[in-house]
């Protein structure tokens, strides 16, 4: 069920640009959403879980989950939180390989801490990340000199580094360190959540309809933790 969701995100994405053709507007707004819905489920799910286990150096993972995405976002020019400039060369050479390594590499490490079957409200948070980074990533593919053939091939391996991360964590190396992967991946989220949310705003002027999809996000988040906890 979890590879389904997690590869259905991706597909969900694609569907959207090529049925809806998703203005660059609805796109800010659909990232606003995914990283106030991230950002509620790190503060509010994920930080309390990892300081529960009492284990030292937690801040220390996070932090490195902080540094790790800043090194991945170097080379992926901020395609996690929607910043992908076309660019018009030749097939060859308009792969942007450094790019796509840098997100599969993002993806897989977001896959790993589904191991633990508690993190459902993680999972939901990952494929509402995924849907709009999926959108810019295919209109990225379709804009350039990329074939469909490729475009197509490339979305593939990206929807599958999620699933991946997740199946391959099943060993006991995970279960021994999962609090310190789940502290690094808190890390990654704060600096994706955070990016996202201060870009939310041109020039830093108020914007009424990304607030409210920032603070959509952030109750839509707040009811899940509930609801989790009800249960």
């Amino acid at each position: 069920m979890t590879v389904f969701v997690l590869i259905s995100s991706v597909v969900i994405g694609v569907i959207m640009v090529l049925a809806f053709k998703p203005s660059t507007k609805i796109i800010q707004l659909l990232l606003a959403f995914s990283g106030a819905y991230l950002l509620s489920i790190t503060v509010l799910h994920l930080l309390p879980e990892v300081f529960k286990s009492n284990k030292e150096g937690i801040g220390i993972y996070i932090l490195i989950g902080i540094l790790l995405q800043t090194i991945l976002e170097y080379f992926s020019k901020g395609a996690e939180h929607g910043h992908i400039h076309t660019h018009s060369h030749s097939k060859v050479s308009s792969i942007p390989w450094l790019l796509l390594l840098s997100l599969n590499l993002h993806a897989f490490f977001e896959g790993i801490p589904l191991r633990d079957v508690h993190n459902k409200l993680l999972l939901w948070a990952i494929v509402i990340h995924k849907v709009p980074v999926s959108i810019v990533l295919f209109i990225f593919f379709i804009s350039s000199n990329i074939s469909k053939k490729y475009s197509y091939l490339l979305m593939a391996v990206f929807a599958i580094m999620s699933p991946l991360g997740y199946l391959i964590s099943n060993d006991e190396l995970y279960y021994q360190y999962n609090t310190e992967i789940t502290a690094i991946i808190i890390g990654i989220f704060l600096h994706i959540a955070t990016a996202i949310l201060f870009e939310s705003s041109q020039n830093h002027q108020f914007n009424i309809r990304k607030f409210i999809a920032v603070l959509t996000g952030f109750a839509v988040a707040f009811l899940s933790t509930q609801l989790l906890h009800f249960h």
